[in-house]
């Protein structure tokens, strides 16, 4: 008896475990992909649509074959500590890549007790030696993915010294702490370096920090930087942008829950008011801040988010251009193997080179 009720319990266990592996969403087939346009609209103007979407034909053949990504739409969660390895590989592997492309030195150091990463091309000048750029990285606030994609290709193209803060990251540290790093790396930058031979930027979550130092610079009194980078940023942390509900991190693959009408990071965010205008530059006095250069692509989950935040810089009067490169994901200019990533990087470099003296 006992060895048949053992059986029937098994049994039981297997059906169930198959109509439980039945029930979840399955990643989306070939055989199961939407083949028309559709839109739907409720009564709150919530959109339900699906789309086919052609890659433009103008871009680089390198860009198209970037864009053929086969991620499932339905991937399981990805653990903080999965994300940073994984990240921490990638970035080696661009480093080489970059390296080759702009030879360099890299050192690592501490400013003010914060380390940092001083990237040295082998192009510096001696007219250079006395101007910095200071380089806030990406990687969601919780790894760092930028610290030598977004300081390699930019101190080859400007052959002027790149400093990277390695500010503290959450969840272990949230909202102020890579703010008060970053500050305290540039007051320590002030004995140094005249501000106007210091240009300021990042990609992602560090534009979203450049955005915010530069708003805590003027709260302080200290004198701003001759330029800003933002390269693919938030504006507020209290409301999902428009692309945020539109696009992953790479574009149309993957998967995207829709939006829940909650806090944007609230592992970054911590205890703090999302519409803090330190937190959420869009809500900030903007006026006085330097020229500042914003750039995006057309298929970025930031798009809205940067476009918006430029809007306002231009409301506040601050002398603010935006570059948009069409079709592309999210910091596409992190790959040095799309001719768009190059230019891309001369376009930051170029402008950098202008706000400082020759």
């Amino acid at each position: 008896m006992p060895i048949t009720l053992r059986r029937i319990a098994l049994l039981l266990l297997a059906i169930s475990t198959e109509l439980g592996a039945q029930s979840l969403p399955q990643p989306t087939s070939a055989a199961t992909a939407a083949t028309r346009d559709t839109s739907y609209i409720d009564a709150q103007g919530t959109a339900y649509v699906t789309r086919v979407v052609p890659v433009p034909p103008d871009l680089s053949p390198e860009a198209r074959n970037s864009l053929i990504r086969r991620t499932p739409d339905q991937s399981p969660p990805e653990s903080l500590e999965h994300r940073r390895a994984q990240t921490d590989a990638w970035a080696e592997r661009a480093k080489a890549a970059w390296t080759k492309l702009c030879p360099n030195t890299i050192t690592e150091s501490t400013l003010a007790g914060v380390p940092v990463r001083i990237v040295t091309p082998s192009n510096l000048s001696n007219n250079s030696r006395d101007k910095v750029l200071l380089n806030l990285h990406g990687g969601g606030f919780n790894s760092d993915s930028g610290s030598f994609t977004e300081t390699i290709p930019i101190a080859g193209y400007t052959g002027i010294k790149v400093i990277a803060v390695l500010y503290r990251l959450a969840p272990e540290h949230p909202f102020p702490a890579a703010v008060d790093d970053a500050v305290a790396v540039y007051r320590e930058l002030l004995k140094t370096y005249k501000p106007s031979h210091i240009v300021l930027y990042g990609t992602s979550a560090g534009a979203v920090l450049t955005a915010e130092v530069a708003v805590k610079l003027k709260s302080l009194g200290l004198p701003l930087p001759a330029g800003l980078g933002i390269f693919s940023t938030l504006d507020s942390f209290a409301q999902v942008a428009d692309s945020q509900a539109l696009y992953t991190l790479q574009g149309f693959a993957g998967h995207l829950d829709p939006p829940d009408g909650g806090v944007h990071d609230p592992y970054y965010v911590g205890s703090a008011d999302p519409k803090d205008p330190v937190l959420s530059p869009i809500y900030a006095d903007l006026r006085g801040l330097p020229p500042t250069l914003f750039l995006t692509s057309g298929r970025d989950a930031l798009l809205s988010g940067t476009a918006n935040l430029h809007r306002a810089y231009l409301r506040a009067g601050v002398d603010a251009r935006l570059v948009l490169f069409d079709a592309l994901p999210h910091a596409f200019w992190y790959n040095p193997s799309l001719p768009e990533s190059i230019e891309a990087n001369h376009i930051m470099a170029n402008f950098m080179l202008k706000q400082l003296p020759n």
